[in-house]
């Protein structure tokens, strides 16, 4: 088999995916490195594998799987798979995927316990780190709220080591009308806030039904009047001398103990 160049014309539309607005456009996004592609091959969003030789002495059981489903594989050159990749060492397994987010009204009705809510996150990589901790405890889904990072964006996807196949993702670009939505599902809102009126410790009563985890952006933390919005306003105890905490360490420590009392 011909490995194809990076001037063949699928391999130049594929690597237009690296844009949001060719994603959103044609419905697809790219997916790369064996944890990621394995996770797309299990929920059947893959519609074309590329791959490189070395990627095929190396992950011949995931590439022989996809060809076995009916997925189109297409073996390419070196350069291609590089063009393919957005990473400085390419992994030479690239798939094609239909995109993973879902309207919020079919994340609510199926009934939450447990969601996480990052409001206006900008960064892709913490975006995916926090994908990947809601997976992780079993959160029912995630919503991004507001002006947020693509969750097709290479970056997160590749933060997410695979977890944005595993738990719904919706997207809500008005804030106010996702939290109306989110509240009118029934769900708890709770803030994190370093100033917050009530312990993480102390929280088991408001943890034990169903529960909206609203995070603030990396620069800024959530808006005075997003947090207003939040039936409950919860803060982390540091015992230590750090100032804060980053993102992903609040959402995994406040996700956990979500998931703890649920």
């Amino acid at each position: 088999m011909e490995a194809l160049s990076e001037r063949n014309p699928r391999v130049v539309s594929a690597v237009k995916l690296h844009r949001a607005v060719q994603r959103r456009q044609s419905g697809r996004f790219l997916a790369e490195g064996a944890n990621s592609v394995a996770a797309a091959l299990e929920t059947g969003r893959v519609r074309e594998l590329f791959y490189s030789a070395q990627a095929a002495s190396r992950e011949h059981e995931l590439v022989a799987g996809a060809a076995a489903v009916g997925v189109r594989v297409t073996l390419v050159s070196d350069r291609a798979a590089r063009k393919l990749s957005e990473t400085v060492t390419a992994p030479g397994l690239v798939a094609v995927c239909d995109l993973i987010d879902v309207a919020l009204a079919e994340v609510l009705d199926a009934g939450p316990r447990l969601l996480a809510v990052p409001v206006e996150i900008a960064e892709p990589g913490n975006a995916g780190t926090l994908i990947r901790v809601a997976d992780a405890v079993g959160a029912d889904g995630v919503v991004l709220a507001g002006d947020t990072v693509d969750p097709h964006n290479g970056k997160c996807v590749r933060a997410s080591a695979g977890s944005v196949f595993h738990v719904p993702i919706a997207r809500g670009h008005d804030i106010d009308a996702t939290l109306d939505a989110i509240a009118a599902a029934g769900v708890t809102l709770v803030a994190t806030a370093a100033d917050g009126e009530v312990d993480l410790d102390d929280a088991g009563q408001i943890l034990s039904g169903p529960v909206a985890w609203l995070f603030g952006n990396e620069a800024h933390g959530l808006d005075p009047e997003v947090a207003a919005r939040a039936d409950h306003r919860v803060r982390i105890p540091i015992r230590g001398r750090a100032e804060s905490l980053n993102l992903a360490a609040a959402a995994a420590i406040c996700l956990y103990a979500g998931s703890r009392v649920r």
